[in-house]
């Protein structure tokens, strides 16, 4: 497989953010070594994300046929990592449409040449279902495959997976956490404060990533109540996190545009139980005593009856 052209890499990590459910905006020169994205979380926290890509591509040895690697090209040794937020190395095989994420701090420094770093590529497949799969190399290094939907929550946690999931113990964890089974107390308890916390954000990450990719699936990517696709549309929580009977069950969703996500999550709109859209007239006449009703009309004239997904059980 050719390499792939520069702006194709980088609109795969931007694909891939907005897929999370992030918005990310390329600031550095698209031809440059490291890509750097301005993240945004929907919570409205920001960041910085450094990213060092390559094509994955066929290792080239024919008794190894699943050894897959990149060629770090076009850099020097040693890699810059400026430390404003996550930093990854990363190779994408655009067959699959799925990542290989490499131990950044293991590969700073090389030698010159055409360094390379390998990685099975039945162990990246594996990703496809399970959105993170590891992979102990036999030189004791952790690399993992990762689905485009979990490349945020493997970029928030990479540094700990790397450091942390050599450990037999903590890849088993993590091998649960990603496929969603419970992890008791009783297991993490004898676990220091941060093997115990990347244990819980790769759990809580990867429900967050299956239930809004359940959500989208379910709704076709469509709003609800505006009908919209254009890769414009949220999962939302029908009960909120945290409140009773709330769950990451894809019933409890709803696909939102992010203007009626955000009126949804503030209470200016809610759902009935005839699956009717309303607006909620007394936050409503707070606006307008607070001259903040502009676009009123606009805003109004899509709700009611919601588009519902074909499958009823969903």
């Amino acid at each position: 497989m050719p390499s792939l052209p520069p702006q194709e890499l980088i609109d795969a990590v931007l694909h891939a953010i907005q897929e999370f459910g992030y918005s990310g905006v390329l600031i550095s020169p698209y031809r440059q070594q490291p890509c750097r994205f301005s993240l945004v979380s929907p919570e409205s926290s920001e960041t910085i994300l450094t990213v060092y890509i390559w094509t994955l591509t066929f290792g080239g040895r024919p008794q190894l046929a699943n050894e897959y690697r990149i060629q770090m090209t076009s850099v020097t040794s040693p890699l810059d990592i400026p430390g404003d937020g996550p930093a990854l190395l990363l190779g994408y095989d655009p067959a699959l449409d799925l990542f290989a994420g490499f131990d950044l701090n293991r590969h700073r420094t090389f030698t010159t040449g055409s360094p390379s770093v390998q990685i099975d590529i039945e162990a990246v497949k594996r990703a496809q279902n399970e959105g993170l799969s590891f992979h102990r190399k036999s030189n004791d290094e952790i690399a993992v495959g990762i689905r485009p939907d979990q490349l945020i929550n493997y970029a928030l946690n990479a540094e700990s997976l790397h450091r942390y999931g050599r450990e037999g113990n903590l890849l088993r964890l993590l091998g649960k956490a990603v496929s969603q089974r419970q992890v008791t107390p009783e297991e993490i308890r004898t676990l220091s404060a941060d093997r115990r916390r990347v244990i819980q954000a790769v759990s809580r990450l990867s429900r967050l990533g299956s239930f809004r990719l359940q959500v989208l699936f379910a709704y076709g990517s469509r709003c609800a109540v505006t009908r919209v696709q254009l890769r414009l549309v949220d999962a939302a929580h029908i009960l909120p996190v945290g409140a009773p009977d709330s769950s990451d069950d894809v019933r409890n969703g709803i696909a939102l545009a992010p203007t009626y996500h955000g009126a949804f999550d503030n209470g200016l709109i809610y759902l009935d139980d005839e699956f009717r859209m309303q607006l909620n007239t007394q936050a409503i006449g707070k606006l307008e005593r607070q001259s903040l009703n502009g676009g009123l009309d606009a805003f109004r004239a899509p709700l009611g009856t919601i588009f519902l997904p074909p499958d009823k059980r969903q």
